[in-house]
């Protein structure tokens, strides 16, 4: 063959190289579409919804290759159900696509329990969600914090933050109800201006309840305390009690009033209002 080539003028040979190649390139491609099954395509069965099993056999059966790409946890939804598939369904790819899966897991995670002691009851229940813990149950107990949460309970015991729980557990708050569980006595605010009156029924974990200024009454800030609900004391020369998280009313005047009488040691008509 080299004593061919060689025989030959070099024009020959270099239009002999190029046929050649030109032949190899032609039967490369001509092979690609069976290398690559080059226009056969099939659409991707939805089995999203179906269990793990039949979702595997429906994509092999027809040509595809599954891989599970991810693993969820949903309480509602039976354990190794396909949750989400990619590509997803209908759509058109090649013969031996992987298709992925994401499957609900057959045992629910443990999670660290958050810490909901002292959050408003909005909050916790948002934040349980947010973990995948359930809302079992509210119970409340006397607190003048209203609707703040006081323990976390699971199971009817208390649990502590940090604590490892699976997803899906229901959780029981115990919450304020705005009520304290021990009497005081009520406050004396006769002669108080607004401010006072409020900044003390403040640190005696007491509301303000309605204001009720008289009709010359400006400025509700600088105005006095002349009456109160309910009064310091009662009709028997015995002092009134409130719990903590109660309210308690005020009438204002412009004028600092005066106390007529001992209220602490003799009895005044019900119908004045200097208590």
């Amino acid at each position: 063959m080299f004593k061919f080539l060689t025989t030959k003028p070099l024009w020959v040979n270099i239009l002999a190289g190029v046929a050649i190649l030109i032949l190899l390139l032609l039967i490369f491609l001509g092979s690609l579409d069976l290398l690559t099954r080059h226009g056969k395509v099939l659409k991707i069965p939805q089995v999203t919804g179906l269990s793990l099993a039949e979702a595997k056999k429906t994509l092999e059966t027809q040509g595809f290759e599954v891989m599970i790409q991810d693993s969820i946890y949903f309480d509602t939804l039976p354990p190794q159900q396909v949750v989400k598939q990619f590509p997803e369904a209908d759509n058109l790819v090649k013969v031996n696509r992987m298709v992925y899966l994401t499957i609900n897991r057959a045992v629910a995670p443990f999670i660290d329990m958050p810490n909901l002691v002292s959050m408003s009851s909005r909050n916790a229940a948002m934040i349980l969600r947010q973990y995948g813990l359930k809302l079992e149950d509210t119970v409340y107990k006397p607190d003048f914090a209203r609707n703040s949460v006081l323990d976390v309970l699971y199971d009817g015991a208390s649990i502590k933050p940090g604590t490892k729980i699976q997803q899906g557990s229901g959780i029981t708050l115990v919450l304020g109800n705005g009520v304290g569980s021990s009497d005081q006595a009520v406050p004396d605010l006769f002669g108080l201006t607004y401010a006072e009156a409020k900044a003390l029924l403040d640190s005696n974990g007491l509301i303000l309840g309605a204001v009720v200024p008289d009709p010359n009454v400006s400025d509700t800030a600088a105005a006095f305390v002349y009456r109160q609900s309910p009064p310091r004391i009662n009709d028997d020369r015995k002092p009134n009690h409130i719990r903590q998280g109660q309210d308690l009313d005020i009438w204002l005047s412009v004028q600092k009033p005066e106390r007529k009488l001992d209220t602490t040691t003799a009895a005044r008509p019900a119908s004045d209002g200097n208590y």
